[in-house]
This record gives structure tokens, C-alpha cells and sequence, in this order.
């Protein structure tokens, strides 16, 4: 009775698998990227592993009510060794859950902040095209001073 059953270790071996993995993913170092097809990426990547975690969520539930049952069960000190086991575990999946949330808000945020410095960027160009065209104009007569107002004024 104070065992757990033996899907209970299959879950607990799934679950720190994936954890580990998740783990691993989240902890590859972030650069500086300045491409957004790459920064859509790995936000598909990053949300792919959001989904992942809630389907990971039911095995955890699973492990949490199993110790809870042999918690009633068992002898106190293999009911502790159980409870330590999960609290364990929910700590890393919390950990887990916040800095996944955490990296999509930022990575969500550099990429708008890149399309607006894009799009501003288009633009400053576009008027440094037409800049330099004026530039290039014939300057007016110096006699003509309706010219060279109105030219003023373009300045």
C-alpha cells in the first residue's frame, strides 16, 4: 500500500525527461538577433513548448494526487520522501512555466520593437532618397527671388 503504482514511476521518469529537456531548450544562451524570420521562429519553438507543457500538465496532476493517496497510506517517513520528491519537481516545473512566459513576452516585444525600427528605417530611407534628389535640383538664378523663396520654403 505505501508503494506507489508502477505508472506512477513511468509518469515521474516522463515528466523529469521532459522537464530536463524543456530545461535545456530554455537555457540555450540568447543572442541579439536582428532577423525576424529567426525571432518567428523560435517563438514557434518557444509556443510549440508552452503546448507541450500543458500536455505534460496531466502527468503532473497525476504524480500530485498519487503522492496524496499514498501520503494517507504509507508510514510518515515514506510519505515525506514522496512529498519531497514532488515538491521538487513542481518547484522546477513552476520555474519552468515562468521563464517560458517570461522568454515569449520578451521575445514578443523585441520583435515588435524590430518591426517598428524596420519600418522607421524604410521610411528614413525613403526620405533620404527624396532629400537627395532635391539636393541635386539646379539651384534657381540668383535674380530669380520667387524661385529661391519658394525653394527656401523646401528647405
Amino acid at each position: 500500500d505505501s508503494l506507489p503504482p508502477a505508472h506512477y514511476k513511468e509518469t515521474m521518469n516522463t515528466v523529469l525527461v521532459w522537464i530536463q529537456q524543456a530545461e535545456a531548450k530554455l537555457s540555450m544562451p540568447q543572442v541579439a538577433v536582428a532577423e525576424y524570420e529567426i525571432m518567428e521562429q523560435r517563438l514557434r519553438e518557444l509556443k510549440a513548448l508552452q503546448s507541450s507543457l500543458q500536455e505534460q500538465q496531466k502527468g503532473l496532476n497525476y504524480l500530485s494526487t498519487t503522492v496524496e493517496d499514498l501520503s494517507r497510506k504509507a508510514p510518515a517517513e515514506v510519505s515525506q520522501r514522496y512529498r519531497s520528491e514532488i515538491e521538487v519537481i513542481l518547484g522546477r516545473w513552476k520555474k519552468l512555466s515562468a521563464q517560458l512566459v517570461e522568454h515569449c513576452q520578451k521575445l514578443e516585444e523585441r520583435m515588435t520593437k524590430l518591426q517598428r525600427f524596420q519600418n522607421d528605417t524604410k521610411t528614413l530611407k525613403k526620405w533620404m532618397a527624396e532629400v537627395d534628389v532635391f539636393l541635386k535640383e539646379e539651384w534657381p538664378a540668383l535674380g530669380d527671388s520667387e524661385a529661391l523663396e519658394k525653394q527656401l520654403e523646401q528647405c
